[in-house]
């Protein structure tokens, strides 16, 4: 499992690099996120530690009120929780595909990705086996256990999630199959929301991390290295719009109070923060303790961000830094 999941990370970042190829409408001047190497955040502090022969791999992460990060271990096939003193609790482990021969496509094995937290504790997650009988979207109430509520395709990659500033929907992202699909918060169908070429993947994998804010769902795209826009008309996607290019690897991301996108890099093993100009500033490097960073989440002044050391191949962990806005 550990070489599988380091060929594949090597070749995600081979694939980070690839040429945009043009297709949908975008502004006339897009921004290109040249990263500089200035930082401007201070050295970070590692909150937990994982088990890397366990496969507690951070892929994703939403936060609660009180601190605590919720995190899936992508090969370990879990949703945990860490308090903010540091102690880790697994709260859930997914069952393995039942026909051993089945594998998720382009990865090879199954995966716990996206995961969003409501107000009342619910936990939702992804689940990318591989199999019809179990890919799909999963709900946990505190305390109990986890149930599909929404199938996805079995020959895609569920990835990204995010729920709607309403509360009624989620977006969620196939980063195999080019799409941006939505989900009622209660369940059931699933509908393409966008098959835009913009969100397609060029040798590994296409559109990753999304989040819905300010009219527009936001999405990131590994394999052509972009931050990109699409507005909601009347629940309809317009035109993708390319707000920053030259982000190899990019993962996930999150918004900071001062409008800044904070992203991963995944291959680069970087933290960057991109402001509205498309221009990227590094923020986090190896040298804070990152070790191939997946996912981010902000908390005013705070980001806490997690790293899976998929080809570091070293301590999996979950960092915290203070995070100086402008």
């Amino acid at each position: 499992m550990r070489r599988r999941i380091l060929t594949l990370a090597v070749a995600a970042a081979a694939a980070g690099a690839l040429a945009v190829p043009g297709a949908d409408p975008a502004p006339a001047a897009v921004p290109v996120a040249a990263v500089s190497p200035a930082r401007s955040t201070p050295a970070a502090q590692i909150a937990a530690h994982f088990d890397l022969a366990k496969g507690q791999l951070p892929e994703n992460i939403a936060l609660g009120p009180d601190g605590t990060a919720y995190l899936t271990f992508a090969a370990a096939r879990q949703v945990a929780a860490v308090d903010p003193a540091g102690r880790t609790r697994v709260l859930a482990t997914l069952a393995a595909p039942a026909d051993g021969g089945v594998a998720t496509p382009v990865l090879g094995f199954a995966l716990t990705t996206g995961i969003v937290r409501t107000h009342d504790g619910t936990l939702y997650f992804l689940y990318a086996s591989g199999d019809a009988a179990s890919t799909g979207l999963y709900r946990m109430s505190p305390g109990g256990t986890p149930r599909r509520i929404a199938a996805l395709p079995a020959a895609g990659l569920p990835n990204g999630l995010a729920l709607d500033p309403t509360g009624r929907t989620f977006y969620v992202t196939d980063s195999v199959l080019g799409t941006i699909s939505t989900i009622p918060l209660a369940g059931g169908p699933v509908r393409v929301w966008s098959s835009a070429s913009a969100l397609a993947p060029t040798g590994f994998l296409g559109v990753n991390g999304v989040k819905v804010r300010g009219g527009a769902v936001w999405a990131t795209n590994l394999d052509q290295g972009t931050l990109l826009r699409i507005p909601l008309r009347q629940g309809r996607p317009g035109a993708v719009e390319v707000r920053a290019t030259g982000l190899v690897g990019i993962d996930d991301f999150a918004f900071a109070p001062d409008g800044r996108v904070i992203a991963t890099l995944n291959g680069p093993n970087t933290v960057v923060g991109i402001d509205r100009d498309g221009r990227a500033r590094t923020l986090l490097t190896g040298a804070d303790g990152l070790q191939n960073p997946t996912s981010v989440a902000v908390r005013g002044h705070t980001i806490l961000v997690a790293s899976a050391a998929y080809t570091t191949s070293t301590d999996p962990n979950l960092i915290v830094a203070a995070l100086h806005h402008r």
